[in-house]
């Protein structure tokens, strides 16, 4: 289980997503808040990258233990386990993008929601 950090989400399932991302040290947790954007598809973007092909795999593996084991949710998709440059759970309120590093840095998705609020989590440096 991953040390209490400074976060404070109001959702179950994206505590949990969190607490799955933080225990295979996924880097740079960020938080996107989508619930004042009208016509938004979640309530939640959580993004965040690894370092290789098996450690997205392993961070997105464990979200879903993570989630299942807290909220007794499955995903109602999942894409990109093949490749692992960009897996996408789909939890309807909740959406996780686990990139790798190039990835991530060339898609900035973080950047398409400018009217999101964002909150980056403390220790997933």
């Amino acid at each position: 289980m991953p040390k209490n950090l400074n976060y404070q989400i109001q959702n179950e399932t994206a505590q949990a997503v969190i607490d799955g991302i933080l225990s295979k040290k996924g880097k740079q947790i960020a938080v996107m808040s989508l619930k004042k954007i009208p016509n938004s598809v979640a309530a939640y973007y959580i993004i965040c990258h690894g370092t290789s092909r098996p450690h997205t795999s392993a961070i997105a593996k464990a979200v879903e233990e993570f989630v299942k084991n807290k909220t007794g949710f499955n995903p109602f998709t999942k894409e990109g386990l093949e490749n692992a440059e960009w897996i996408l759970i789909d939890y309807a309120d909740v959406v996780v993008h686990i990139f790798q590093e190039t990835s991530r840095n060339h898609y900035k998705i973080e950047e398409l929601w400018a009217d999101a609020e964002i909150q980056f989590i403390e220790g997933s440096d």
